[in-house]
């Protein structure tokens, strides 16, 4: 019984470090899982630029929406249903995200 928990004790261990830490990839913060996310120079990007008042053509990269910053323990099981992205600003609390590039994990 002992030496299955020191097996299920080491394979969980093997996943966190093999997932070690995400936001090493992201040098601006937190790696974002946003639920929708729209290319610059859409009428949608640049609609939501306008709320945070960033010129349109400004914008760099995708603009998210809603989005949350994605854990080590998330990485694991990967909760993020859209691509995780890499945002260099954050407007009111992960609503707006601008400069969003698509992070590989």
């Amino acid at each position: 019984m002992f030496s299955k928990f020191a097996i299920f004790a080491a394979a969980s261990m093997a996943v966190f470090v093999a997932a070690g830490d995400i936001n090493a990839s992201c040098n601006t913060g937190d790696v974002q899982c946003c639920n929708t996310s729209y290319a610059a120079g859409t009428s949608e990007a640049n609609f939501l630029g306008s709320l945070v008042n960033v010129v349109a053509g400004a914008i760099t990269g995708q603009v998210g929406i809603n989005c949350s910053p994605l854990s080590v323990i998330a990485a694991g099981g990967n909760v993020c249903s859209t691509q995780p992205v890499c945002c260099t600003s954050n407007h009111y609390n992960g609503l707006i995200n601008l400069g969003c590039t698509p992070v590989n994990l």
